[in-house]
Formats: structure tokens, sequence, C-alpha cells
């Protein structure tokens, strides 16, 4: 049995740590949005700038990773993206004032950027056969997902015995602790880049004339715009929003007794409901058009947002809105990875992802921040929500030009 006839291989299982601990620690960011504001007596939109900062980090950071990756080796790159993260983390712990939480937030961003899906997709996505290819960067996607089911709700509970200082101090131990996991991560393709560095400027340049890619770059905006904004600032949104928990409910019976904790289990729900709903998309995308079905989850996303936010905030509607959300969450992801690589072979993958990802980042940057500003101006995030509906419903209509068939002879 070859390497290619294998889904579950030594890099997809690397892969999988690396990015559910990065990914895991990223979602909880939003759990701090309240304790860290209150600590200082700072406005909303002070923390959610560091957030945005941090979410456009990512952005800036993941093409620069991806190159770098490309072109010099992946463990290498991942080694100093954790690094970078690492840093990010100490040095927010002793931040004291707002600019000081988003000068770090870019380090925090550009660390994500080197652990994420970015560079660890296009590692997975090089080292799977073009059948197993979407399925693979499903599972790794999906592993993203299982750290947020276990990163907000692990959040809440730190918050409530260590101070927020202590919290950052242990996720940056936590992250370098994943990259004994590195000797893992060894893409079969390693020994192939040097002679083919000179092409990276010929695929680069045909992907940006493609008008297909360029759509591809707009419709991913609305999904940073979503989930950002969603991860940042939903916690505080049923906190302050949500109507009471009943102390004769399930809920409280379980442990949660407070619109605070049910924010922390509200972010973790959506993961694992995405756990599912990204492995089916990758399930689909190997035998469907993947246009259609990005089209389909914008679409659907735009429906169950618009369902929430015109309807009273219930606990029970919390989670319906976070079991059904989460089946979308990051669905986007193989899809558009694997669209990427279907394209424009898989070659120069983490450079062409991280492209395409600095849109969603850029939709990031726009969703927390505008949270924040928002919440200060008008004191809900009425208005913010429905922006994320409009654009996402202008990426349904965007993905359906997209022409699925390959432009160059690339082996895939």
């Amino acid at each position: 049995m070859t390497k290619h006839s294998t889904l579950l291989t030594p890099v997809l299982l690397a892969g999988c740590v690396i990015i559910a601990i990065s990914f895991g620690i990223r979602c909880s960011f939003g759990i701090f949005q309240i304790p860290i504001s209150q600590d200082f007596n700072w406005l909303r939109s002070e923390y959610s700038l560091a957030l945005a900062i941090q979410n456009l980090g990512w952005g800036l950071g993941q093409p620069i990773f991806g190159a770098i990756a490309d072109k010099f080796g992946d463990r290498r790159t991942i080694f100093g993206g954790a690094a970078v993260y690492a840093v990010g983390l100490v040095l927010s712990s002793n931040a004291i004032l707002p600019i000081e939480h988003q000068m770090y937030s870019l380090f925090i961003g550009f660390g994500i950027a080197g652990t994420g899906f970015g560079v660890i997709l296009a590692v997975v996505g090089r080292s799977s056969s073009a059948a197993n290819r979407s399925m693979s960067l499903a599972i790794a996607t999906a592993a993203g997902s299982g750290g947020q089911v276990v990163g907000p709700p692990l959040t809440e509970y730190l918050l409530s015995v260590l101070s927020w200082q202590a919290v950052f101090v242990y996720f940056a131990v936590i992250v370098m602790a994943t990259m004994v996991m590195l000797p893992l991560m060894h893409s079969p393709k390693a020994a192939q880049r040097a002679a083919a560095d000179e092409q990276m400027t010929d695929v680069l340049w045909r992907a940006l004339r493609d008008p297909s890619f360029i759509m591809i770059f707009v419709g991913f905006f609305s999904c940073g715009y979503q989930l950002a904004f969603i991860t940042s600032h939903f916690p505080a949104f049923i906190t302050e929003m949500c109507g009471p928990i009943a102390t004769t409910g399930l809920l409280h019976s379980i442990g949660i007794t407070t619109t605070s904790a049910l924010g922390a289990v509200a972010i973790s729900l959506i993961g694992l409901a995405n756990i599912i709903g990204t492995i089916s998309a990758g399930w689909l995308g190997n035998r469907y058009s993947k246009k259609y079905l990005l089209a389909g989850i914008y679409t659907g996303r735009t429906v169950i947002l618009t369902a929430f936010i015109v309807n009273p905030m219930t606990p029970e509607s919390v989670l319906l809105f976070s079991a059904l959300m989460g089946s979308l969450w990051l669905a986007t992801v193989p899809l558009t990875s694997g669209l990427i690589a279907h394209l424009y072979g898989v070659r120069f993958m983490g450079t062409l992802y991280g492209l395409v990802f600095f849109s969603h980042q850029l939709g990031a940057f726009f969703g927390v921040w505008l949270g924040g500003r928002m919440f200060d101006l008008y004191g809900d995030y009425t208005a913010v929500w429905w922006i994320g509906i409009g654009v996402g419903a202008l990426s349904a209509v965007v993905h359906l030009p997209i022409q699925e068939t390959r432009n160059d002879a690339t082996p895939a």
C-alpha cells in the first residue's frame, strides 16, 4: 500500500494535533473580552481592535508563511510560527495599555498563520492523493473544530481560578509543546521544491489573472467576517442580551447557571457541530461541485443568521443557532482549499491558499472591529449582525460563476 492510498497518515495526525491547539486557543480570545475590558475599564472597542489586528495579522502572515513553507520547508515554518505565537501570548500577558495589546496581537496573528490552516492544510494536501485530498483536508479542518470544542470552556474554567495574564502564559507553553509533533510533518514532495522554485511566479500570475480565483478571493471575505465576529463577540452578546437561564431547567442542572457560561458553551457547541459539518463537506466535495456546495453553505448561513436576529434571544435559541451555524462553520475551508488545489495543483497550495485566506482575514478584521465599534456607538450588535447577513448573501452569489475546470496541466 502506497502513501497515496492511505487516508490516515502521520502527516495528517500530526497536523490535526497542531491545528487543534492553535485554533482552540485562537477561538478562546473572545472569552477574554469582558474580563480584560473590565480589568482596565476600557471601551469594548479597545480590546476588539486588538482582536481585529490579530485577525489582520493572521491574514497578512498567511501568504508569507505559505510562501516560506513552499520554498524552505514546512517544519521550519511551523516551528517559527509557534515561536511567534508564544512570544505574542507572553507579551500580551504583561500588557496594561490598549496599544500594547493591539501591537502584541499582531505577533499572535502571525503565529496563528504559521501554525494554522494555511500551512497545515498545504502539507496535508501535498501528502494526500487526489482521491483522498478533500476528505484529508476536511479531517484536518475538523481537528481545528475539536480545539474549538475544548478551548472556550477550558478558558472559562481557567479564568475562574487564575488571572487572565496567567492563562495567556499557560497557552504559550501549550503552543510550544505541540512542536513535539514536528518530526511527523514531512511533506513527500519537499525534495522537489528546489528544482521548481521558478514556477511560483508563473502559477501566481496565472491565478491572479483568473476570474475564478478572484471570485474565490471575494467570496471568502464573508466567511472571515462572520466567523471572527461570532468568535470574538458572541460570548459577550449572549452574556448581555440573552434571557435568563431557568433555575429548574436542564442547563442549570448541568452547571450552566450564567449567561457567561452559556456564551462559552455556545462557542464550544459550534465547534462540536462543525466536526460533523466539515467532514460531511469533505465527503460531498469528493462527489459534487465545490462551487455549488460553497454557494449552498453561504446561503444556509444567511438564513440562519437572519432567523436568529429577528427572534428574541433565549438560551434555547442560542443553542439551536450554535448547532445549526456550527454545522456550516468551517465547511467552507476544505471546499475552498480543495477547489484551489484542483484548479492550480498542490505545488504552491500554501501560497495560493494564503492569498485567498487574506481576504478571509480582511473580513475577520472588519467583523471584529466593527462589532466593538458599533457596540460602543449603539449599545448592541444588531447593525453589525445585519452587515454579516448581507456579505454572506453576496458570497453565495459570487461563487456561482466560478469555472471548476483546470486551466493548466499541473498534476494534482
